[in-house]
């Protein structure tokens, strides 16, 4: 089975996001077999290369939708030794790191909206700059990879831009998780897109200097984001 990687030889990308289809059919083929008990709780996935060899893609893109897999709870990777299948049904939560996604979920709107609204009010030029040039990067970046740090760079420097230190030391703390949050949102989800949209509507909130707009619109992004993640955590 040959997904194709980003690109097809000799041709012009499809979109942006060829690459992460490529990521998101790899995953959704390992996840149906692991479904389907092809490969059985307690079984062993194939290594890496031999994994981007079956599916004709590269390692980074195998290494993209195991993340996924293990974020769902269906498989376990221990270093060393490999990818081991640990649950044949999605569980009711995404582990990500230190985090789950239920603990970001109950947490970010404390967080992350109030912060939008003192970012509106207080932002430097500078600051407003950086946004600015996170969101044009990111509307344009073809590498998943790439365009999930950029996210979790978008949300850090909003806290940033707030004044607050909690605000910004929280969201830091948290980066790495948003980040692999995010990641499995685009793969399983296809969020990518509409996570540009948000974003730009944030940011043009706070260049407005509205409070309450920055504040309803980093609202509406959280709860775009939590409603994805109930869609994919109730299927099964």
């Amino acid at each position: 089975m040959n997904l194709s990687d980003s690109r097809t030889a000799g041709q012009p990308a499809a979109s942006p996001l060829a690459r992460l289809s490529a990521a998101e059919a790899v995953f959704n083929a390992i996840r149906k077999d692991i479904e389907a008990g092809i490969v059985p709780v307690g079984g062993k996935l194939g290594a890496e290369a031999t994994l981007a060899q079956q599916y004709g893609v590269s390692r980074s893109v195998i290494r993209e939708a195991l993340r996924s897999c293990t974020a769902l709870g269906l498989t376990v990777t221990k270093t060393g030794k490999g990818t081991f299948v640990v649950a044949n049904t999605v569980a009711n939560d995404l582990t990500l790191g230190r985090y789950s996604a239920r603990d970001l979920t109950e947490a970010r709107p404390h967080i992350e909206v109030p912060a939008a609204g003192l970012a509106a009010e207080r932002r430097s030029d500078e600051e407003l700059d950086t946004l600015r040039s996170i969101v044009a990067a990111m509307a344009t970046e073809s590498d998943p990879e790439s365009w999930v740090a950029l996210d979790s760079s978008f949300h850090a420097a909003i806290a940033a831009a707030s004044g607050n230190k909690v605000f910004a030391s929280v969201v830091a703390e948290i980066r790495s998780a948003l980040a692999h949050q995010s990641e499995t949102l685009n793969i399983v989800a296809d969020r990518q897109h509409d996570s540009d949209v948000e974003h730009q509507e944030i940011l043009a909130a706070i260049e407005s200097g509205s409070a309450d707009d920055a504040r309803a619109a980093m609202a509406r992004h959280l709860d775009a984001v939590d409603r994805t993640l109930g869609t994919i955590l109730n299927h099964k």
